[in-house]
């Protein structure tokens, strides 16, 4: 047996580091793809960050509609930060490297913030299915320790489904001389292709994950909204209809925000092998980043409420 053949057979390798890549094809282009990231960071941290402070500020915001929003407003700063660092310095300074541990980390914390995140749309599908079908009961329903355990029960399910995720990684033997990755971070389904061996439990797990997260909450979402559906038209008058509905359009722009470049992405890494390196970059850039930027927009511009504390809390700040 030749001894290249035995090393193969015998021997187990992790690399000490992978190397990352920003949008495969326009590396000559980095520095100048790096203005439009270098100004949606600062917009969905900036955006997210006056929302919480808006509501923590804002007695009046005290409710339970609020409280699920600022969840979803943590989510996004977390979610930001956790591919900040390294897009930055893939476009900034080309510094590519990151290493196998930190990058586990990475993906894990980017994993978990993406489902607390389809996590907390869920909570506040159900929400607006309460205020509108049962208004007076409200109140009772979705109390402080309701919406804490709630909370808390999205926070512990993220960690619990993500935990095992970087151990499996963690005991596969990988390729020496493929350690590129396909994007800025490291993402579950581009890290384990890396491997020499046999990813099937990966695999498995990682679509088991998606089904249970992901899948069941986008499927319990639009089963709340064909039920609500059918409580606002059992509404007598159409003004009625028209004002029910105005309290959803937020959440209903935030879960296609979310959803549909989440849905496409996941679909691209299992089907779409034969696309362009790019495609899968900028689906990834849009599912990771656009969300954060879009939703502070969208709950400032649609909710009234929202929009007159923040406005009062930049009007405080600059008499200050």
């Amino acid at each position: 047996m030749l001894p290249s053949q035995s090393y193969v057979n015998i021997s187990f390798f992790q690399p000490h580091a992978f190397l990352m890549i920003g949008i495969p094809g326009l590396e000559a282009v980095h520095g100048w793809i790096s203005i439009p990231f270098s100004s949606m960071y600062p917009v969905a941290l900036t955006g997210n960050c006056l929302i919480l402070l808006a509501i923590r500020r804002t007695p009046s915001l005290h409710q339970p509609m609020y409280y699920f929003l600022s969840m979803l407003a943590l989510t996004n700063v977390g979610l930001t930060l956790s591919t900040l660092p390294t897009t930055l310095a893939v476009l900034w300074f080309d510094h590519r490297l990151i290493g196998f541990n930190a990058c586990l980390v990475q993906m894990f914390f980017l994993h978990s913030f993406s489902v607390v995140e389809s996590s907390v749309l869920l909570a506040m599908s159900f929400d607006r299915f309460v205020a509108i079908s049962n208004p007076l009961h409200y109140a009772a329903v979705l109390t402080d320790n309701v919406i804490i355990s709630i909370g808390l029960a999205i926070v512990a399910h993220a960690t619990l489904c993500l935990f095992p995720v970087p151990f499996l990684l963690k005991r596969l033997n990988f390729f020496p001389n493929k350690i590129l990755l396909s994007h800025s971070f490291c993402f579950h389904p581009d890290v384990m292709r890396r491997a020499c061996a046999d990813i099937t439990i990966n695999i498995l797990y990682g679509l088991c994950m998606a089904l249970s997260t992901g899948g069941i909450d986008s499927l319990l979402i639009v089963l709340s909204y064909i039920l609500l559906l059918h409580t606002v038209l059992g509404l007598a008058s159409p003004r009625e209809h028209i004002r029910a509905f105005n309290t959803c359009v937020s959440h209903i722009l935030a879960v296609f925000v979310f959803f549909i470049p989440g849905i496409t992405l996941s679909m691209i890494h299992r089907f779409g092998g034969h696309l362009p390196p790019i495609v899968h970059a900028l689906v990834a850039y849009t599912y990771l980043v656009v969300p954060p930027v879009l939703n502070p927009i969208i709950y400032s511009v649609k909710s009234k409420p929202i929009r007159e504390a923040m406005i009062r809390m930049l009007k405080r700040k600059d008499q200050g």
